[in-house]
């Protein structure tokens, strides 16, 4: 039975439009973004069948454009609306973050900062800029390495801020292991550019590690 067959209040698009998106399921608003099926398949079943395949929706939007095209009901522009769609999520995150407003939610800023980070394959060391009322200035992916290192360089960082006017900033990078245990690297990085920023009168607020759980968080730990 094709989808336009189905009673108005169980239709994916009717249901989000009348009752709200939380009510739908992950198939359901994964069919959304197919628009339509095959013969003997509904856009429901294809959703299911490529998240059966990735077993879980973070392992479809993790996969390649090659991969997800790679399964049936899939082609470019289907593949090009999904991955689209998950890029405005993450800019709609980043947006939120650099309003004009104080910065006062951790939740806000780890959320933010796991979108960015969390699916990159090499590390990433980003810094949020931020003046004394701790509103953001800027962010910017400042250092680029490889699978399980990468190289930050306190002087690179202080020009940044110099140049940014901040007054505080927060520290992130991802393990692109998954596992956000800081290693003892990450914490002697850390208390250089503590030290080094110190003498510019920047703050150092926090330094978040971003893995596949809850980001680390150095503040809490104690550690800054």
């Amino acid at each position: 039975m094709r989808i336009r067959d189905w009673p108005a209040e169980e239709r994916p698009r009717e249901k989000l439009l009348h009752q709200g998106a939380a009510t739908l399921s992950t198939a359901e608003l994964l069919a959304l973004f197919i628009g339509h099926g095959r013969p003997g398949l509904t856009a429901v079943d294809i959703a299911r069948q490529a998240l059966g395949r990735h077993r879980g929706l973070r392992n479809l939007l993790d996969a390649s454009p090659a991969d997800i095209m790679a399964q049936p009901g899939w082609g470019p522009a289907r593949t090009a609306r999904l991955l689209a769609a998950v890029e405005l999520g993450r800019r709609h995150l980043g947006e939120a973050l650099q309003r004009e407003n104080k910065l006062c939610s951790p939740h806000d800023t780890r959320a933010f900062l796991r979108a960015r980070l969390r699916d990159r394959d090499r590390e990433v060391f980003t810094v949020v800029f931020m003046d004394n009322q701790h509103r953001v200035i800027a962010v910017e992916d400042l250092f680029h390495g490889t699978l399980d290192s990468c190289s930050v360089h306190p002087r690179e960082v202080v020009k940044r801020a110099l140049a940014h006017q901040a007054g505080a900033l927060i520290l992130a990078h991802n393990h692109p292991s998954g596992i956000a245990e800081p290693s003892a690297a990450d914490r002697r990085i850390t208390e250089r550019l503590q030290n080094a920023l110190a003498l510019i009168d920047v703050r150092v607020l926090d330094h978040l590690v971003i893995g596949d759980g809850e980001p680390v968080s150095f503040a809490e730990r104690g550690w800054l």
